[in-house]
Protein backbone atom coordinates (compact mmCIF):
# COMPACT_ATOMS: atom_id res chain seq x y z
CA UNK A 1 0.00 0.00 0.00
CA UNK A 2 1.08 3.14 -0.45
CA UNK A 3 0.21 6.54 0.54
CA UNK A 4 -0.80 7.55 -2.79
CA UNK A 5 -3.44 5.62 -3.12
CA UNK A 6 -5.63 6.95 -0.85
CA UNK A 7 -7.71 10.44 -0.51
CA UNK A 8 -5.68 11.51 2.72
CA UNK A 9 -3.11 10.09 5.28
CA UNK A 10 -3.39 10.53 8.88
CA UNK A 11 -2.15 9.57 12.43
CA UNK A 12 -4.08 6.20 13.67
CA UNK A 13 -4.71 8.60 16.75
CA UNK A 14 -6.64 10.97 14.29
CA UNK A 15 -9.22 9.22 13.10
CA UNK A 16 -13.34 9.59 14.20
CA UNK A 17 -14.96 7.50 16.25
CA UNK A 18 -16.18 5.20 13.25
CA UNK A 19 -13.94 5.74 10.70
CA UNK A 20 -12.15 2.99 8.70
CA UNK A 21 -8.54 2.97 7.24
CA UNK A 22 -5.69 1.27 6.12
CA UNK A 23 -1.90 0.97 7.52
CA UNK A 24 0.73 2.80 5.03
CA UNK A 25 3.55 3.00 7.07
CA UNK A 26 5.11 3.40 10.51
CA UNK A 27 7.04 6.82 11.78
CA UNK A 28 10.16 6.30 12.60
CA UNK A 29 10.23 8.63 15.71
CA UNK A 30 8.43 5.52 17.25
CA UNK A 31 9.58 2.78 19.90
CA UNK A 32 11.02 -0.04 18.04
CA UNK A 33 9.90 -2.39 20.96
CA UNK A 34 6.35 -0.97 20.37
CA UNK A 35 6.54 -1.41 16.91
CA UNK A 36 7.38 -5.02 17.07
CA UNK A 37 5.10 -5.76 19.52
CA UNK A 38 2.29 -4.23 17.30
CA UNK A 39 3.55 -5.79 14.56
CA UNK A 40 2.91 -9.37 15.88
CA UNK A 41 -0.31 -8.21 16.73
CA UNK A 42 -1.53 -8.21 12.97
CA UNK A 43 -0.90 -3.90 12.67
CA UNK A 44 0.99 -4.60 9.47
CA UNK A 45 0.80 -2.18 6.25
CA UNK A 46 -2.10 -3.17 4.13
CA UNK A 47 -4.29 -3.63 7.27
CA UNK A 48 -8.15 -2.67 7.21
CA UNK A 49 -8.75 -0.86 10.58
CA UNK A 50 -11.17 0.99 12.50
CA UNK A 51 -12.57 2.89 15.01
CA UNK A 52 -14.53 1.48 17.74
CA UNK A 53 -14.62 4.03 20.34
CA UNK A 54 -12.78 6.64 22.10
CA UNK A 55 -12.69 6.70 26.19
CA UNK A 56 -14.96 9.34 27.68
CA UNK A 57 -11.55 10.95 28.67
CA UNK A 58 -10.33 11.27 25.27
CA UNK A 59 -7.51 8.13 26.28
CA UNK A 60 -7.23 4.99 25.43
CA UNK A 61 -8.94 4.15 21.87
CA UNK A 62 -10.79 0.68 20.60
CA UNK A 63 -10.00 -0.44 17.50
CA UNK A 64 -10.87 -3.22 15.19
CA UNK A 65 -8.12 -4.68 13.39
CA UNK A 66 -8.11 -7.83 11.79
CA UNK A 67 -11.11 -9.05 12.98
CA UNK A 68 -10.54 -8.45 16.61
CA UNK A 69 -10.85 -5.52 19.11
CA UNK A 70 -7.70 -3.85 20.90
CA UNK A 71 -7.04 -0.76 23.08
CA UNK A 72 -4.20 2.09 22.62
CA UNK A 73 -2.97 5.29 23.83
CA UNK A 74 -3.06 7.81 21.75
CA UNK A 75 0.48 8.39 21.70
CA UNK A 76 1.14 4.77 20.82
CA UNK A 77 -1.42 5.49 18.20
CA UNK A 78 -0.12 8.88 17.06
CA UNK A 79 3.04 6.74 15.53
CA UNK A 80 0.77 4.60 13.37
CA UNK A 81 -0.24 6.37 9.78
CA UNK A 82 -3.25 5.36 8.17
CA UNK A 83 -4.75 5.92 4.63
CA UNK A 84 -8.71 6.79 4.11
CA UNK A 85 -10.38 7.10 1.41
Amino acid sequence: MKKEEFNTTKSLNELKTGEEGTIVSYNDNGEMKLKRHLLGMGFVKGAKIKLEKVAPLGDPIKLKIKGYSISLRKNEAKNIEVGVN
